[in-house]
């Protein structure tokens, strides 16, 4: 119910579709009755006229009934095609508000099914209640009154068939409807290794793990198989029980038509036209059975999506204004910080640190030591648990994120690229850029080179995901569109990691004079590539044990030295 709010700007079509439908079941209902005034009074009465008449009465009643068929198509087709677009792009703009933690959370197979085969089950629900349902149960109820304007009599046979069916009915939808949601977590985890594998597949590859991973998928086919059949096995008693009704009641209705027949009570063409009411009253309950099976279905679907819609942002906006005075600062406050799934412990300890306007600073650990966790409080990817992170002077938690990240830029160790050209690619820092501004930023990033030397140079298209370039190619498309943007601040989360040394030394020293001003970060595992920096902070397992230059920090920090020495020695003495 708290979806249909999605349905309200479209009311007039979800109001038509009833109604036209209404015009079609009531031709339908008309027909049986003038069927049995041809056969009783026409045929068997010999009057030619009479059945030319009404077989011309009929031929444009079915004209109508088309049209109103036709007509509750569309109505409804419009206005649960128009639902299923609105919802889908509010669950859409959800996931996208989310933070990493509740994306994490609810995994990206699930979020894909929410958003695709969860709302579409909810639109053909939609769809099946402005035409289906109001066809059958008008044909229902419509059916009983004609079938009883008949013969009270046949009211026994309705009596009797009805609630046998409606028992049978509920029974076996109250076992089946737990399993719809069953079904749903099993499609999650089968599109989650779809897109496990898709992703990883140049990974998949190298270790050979095909095999594996085919057995991991069809692990979880089978199990949605599996959960698909113990539904299917459930509704398959239904249609042939209630089959077996329908074709009694027939019978039924067949043995007291003939005695009214033989009473001379009824005519044989109202017997005809009994039968057929009761054949369409019947089918209208095993249709009503296949409504309650998509509701299921649905119901099941809705919670889903409201559990989407419900999930309140962990990163919201705050009301304060930059100050700006200041800008291209980063402070840290006693700062600690774990993920949920470590169960509070630290990744980041009690943490303080001045990043001033226009440094270059570097961030450098060894692995799992907290860098780019901390860095991923700048733009507020996630919250510090305790202290403070301020840009500009400002708390991040009290300004608005979109301000907050428009100050920054971020080129991160894994490149994400999108499906277009070059250019499509470099001016997401900038959508409103000229051609000369994007060769420029390529040029700084030393993307140039190997941009010029593709077949339509900056309108060459790029495979998804980026797959067509090398790792070095794609963090430096990456840093293009992070110089493109021109932010206060750019953090380079190990971006360089793909880079041979002579590259990373030119593209340094480009960055240095375009981006003046402008406030460097970067989290490097090679002291080579950040020893010429302003200062280097050192962690060691969440903690700042160190921030000072190169050569001071040889002097005084002992986990510097340690990781100095130890790559010194893996590059034969060169650094």
């Amino acid at each position: 119910m708290k979806l249909i709010k999605y349905l309200k700007p479209y009311w007039l079509f979800a109001m038509l579709a009833p109604l036209s439908m209404l015009g079609e079941v009531a031709v339908d209902l008309l027909q049986p009755k003038l069927m049995s005034q041809i056969v009783d009074d026409g045929v068997l009465g010999q009057d030619m006229n009479l059945i030319v008449s009404t077989g011309l009465k009929m031929l444009l009643l079915l004209i109508f009934g088309g049209a109103c068929g036709i007509g509750a198509s569309a109505f409804s087709g419009v206005a649960s095609q128009s639902f299923s677009r609105d919802l889908r792009v509010d669950v859409f703009d959800k996931v996208m508000g989310l933070s990493f933690e509740q994306t994490d959370k609810f995994t990206t197979g699930s979020l894909v099914t929410r958003l695709t085969t969860d709302i579409t089950a909810i639109q053909q629900l939609v769809d099946f209640c402005l035409r289906a349902m109001v066809r059958d149960v008008l044909m229902f109820l419509g059916g009983i009154i004609m079938m009883l304007t008949l013969d009270v009599h046949f009211g026994l046979v309705i009596l009797c068939a009805l609630p046998i069916e409606i028992i049978f009915m509920l029974i076996l939808l109250k076992k089946a409807n737990p399993y719809y949601a069953v079904v749903a977590k099993k499609l999650d985890t089968v599109n989650s290794v779809v897109q496990e594998n898709v992703t990883g597949a140049r990974v998949v590859k190298a270790y050979v793990r095909e095999d594996y991973e085919a057995d991991r998928f069809n692990d979880a086919n089978v199990k949605l198989m599996e959960a698909n059949l113990t539904v299917q096995k459930l509704m398959a008693v239904l249609q042939p029980v209630l089959m077996l009704v329908l074709n009694i009641s027939v019978i039924a209705v067949i043995y007291i038509g003939g005695l009214q027949a033989q009473a001379q009570a009824m005519k044989i063409g109202e017997i005809m036209a009994a039968i057929t009411y009761l054949t369409r009253i019947l089918q209208g309950v095993m249709m009503m059975s296949m409504m309650f099976q998509s509701i299921s279905r649905a119901s099941a679907s809705a919670s889903r999506i409201n559990e989407v819609l419900e999930t309140e942002p962990v990163i919201r906006d705050g009301g304060k204004a930059f100050d700006k005075s200041e800008t291209g600062t980063v402070t840290f406050r006693n700062v600690s910080f774990n993920y949920p799934e470590t169960k509070g412990r630290p990744v980041i300890s009690n943490l303080s640190l001045d990043i001033k306007q226009g440094e270059n600073i570097a961030v450098l650990g060894a692995t799992g030591s907290g860098k780019s966790s901390l860095v991923n409080l700048i733009p507020r990817f996630y919250d510090a648990v305790e202290g403070e992170v301020l840009v500009d002077g400002v708390n991040v938690k009290d300004v608005n994120v979109s301000e907050l990240r428009d100050k920054i830029g971020i080129v991160l160790q894994k490149s994400e690229l999108f499906s277009g050209t070059v250019a499509d690619n470099i001016k997401w820092g900038d959508s409103s850029a000229d051609a000369e501004a994007v060769v420029a930023s390529a040029e700084i990033a030393q993307a140039d080179e190997f941009v010029s030397k593709m077949p339509d140079g900056y309108n060459s298209l790029i495979a998804e995901k980026g797959a067509s370039l090398s790792g070095g190619q794609k963090q430096r498309l990456s840093i293009s569109r992070a110089v493109l943007k021109k932010p206060e601040i750019i953090i380079f989360d190990d971006s360089t990691s793909a880079l041979d040394l002579g590259t990373e030394a030119k593209l340094q020293s480009q960055l240095h004079e375009a981006l003046e001003g402008t406030t460097l970060i970067t989290i490097a595992q090679r002291i080579a590539s950040v020893k010429n920096c302003d200062r280097i902070a050192v962690l060691d397992h969440g903690r700042l044990v160190g921030c000072d230059s190169h050569e001071n920090l040889l002097k005084t920090c002992r986990v510097y030295k340690d990781i100095y020495n130890s790559q010194m020695k893996n590059t034969g003495g060169e650094m």
